[in-house]
């Protein structure tokens, strides 16, 4: 067995929220491996990071020099390596959360030495993390020569921003099923040529984003009441306010408007 280190990533969670230091101008950094553990109302090894531990740990209240940070904005500060670790402690603390009892008989459960899952004693019932797969397209098509890129905004999105379409998986379908489904369920469209981009662990609460270019094969833009608020083609050059690269759709349009105008 590989001996503790002295220091560690400790993410710690009040509720959903990560703890940062108060002076915002401080980065978090490695602290000393037992400077928490009496606090933790649970903790879990997450492996290490820079060849030091690391832990997700949930807190009753955050301790002093600590104040409580939105996990988004949050990641959104840190390198991908720390962001993807946060992303992964709010995972595995939020799977605990809500795995405490038996989901066939009622039973507290109990955590398994040796493996990231919670055990039934009465009925033997095992819960492992869970992921939810959902898919993003980046429809496209090319209106005599000119490429444009179909956007649309979901009512919950920020004022002006719009971004790819999304959706989730559901039981028995394709990722390819899922985006052909979504795309005429949202907007009315078809698309074909269908080529994967890439995926991103989207931690809230647990989902998998796979994202999609997709070209348009027909229809006209029919947005799905309550879903879809508003959905547009833009010109490559007249792009509406789009997500940071911090989210994958930021990277899919951005690299996407690349390589179509490179074409």
């Amino acid at each position: 067995m590989v001996p503790a280190t002295s220091s560690g990533w400790w993410l710690m969670f009040v509720g959903g929220k990560l703890l940062l230091p108060a002076d915002e101008l401080l980065p978090l950094e490695p602290l000393s491996s037992a400077a928490f553990e009496a606090d933790a109302v649970s903790r879990h090894f997450l492996g290490r990071l820079d060849g030091l531990d690391c832990w997700a740990a949930h807190l009753h209240s955050a301790p002093p020099g600590w104040r409580e940070v939105p996990l988004r904005s949050a990641m959104m500060q840190f390198s991908a390596p720390l962001a993807g670790l946060a992303g992964r402690a709010a995972q595995v603390l939020e799977w605990d959360r809500t795995h405490r009892y038996c989901g066939v008989c009622g039973t507290p459960t109990e955590l398994q030495p040796g493996e990231r899952a919670r055990r039934c004693p009465a009925c033997g019932q095992a819960s492992y993390p869970r992921l939810s797969p959902a898919m993003m397209a980046l429809v496209w098509r090319a209106d005599r020569g000119r490429p444009e890129l179909l956007l649309a905004r979901a009512p919950h999105f920020a004022p002006g921003m719009f971004s790819a379409l999304a959706g989730f998986v559901e039981a028995g379908e394709s990722l390819e099923d899922c985006v052909h489904r979504e795309v005429q369920e949202e907007v009315g469209l078809q698309v074909h040529h269908l080529r994967y981009y890439g995926s991103q662990s989207w931690p809230f609460p647990n989902s998998l984003m796979v994202a999609f270019t997709a070209q348009w094969a027909g229809g006209e833009i029919v947005p799905q009441p309550g879903e879809i608020e508003e959905a547009g083609w833009f010109p490559l050059d007249a792009l509406p306010k789009i997500p940071p690269r911090f989210s994958i759709s930021g990277h899919l349009i951005r690299d996407t408007v690349q390589a179509l105008a490179e074409a």
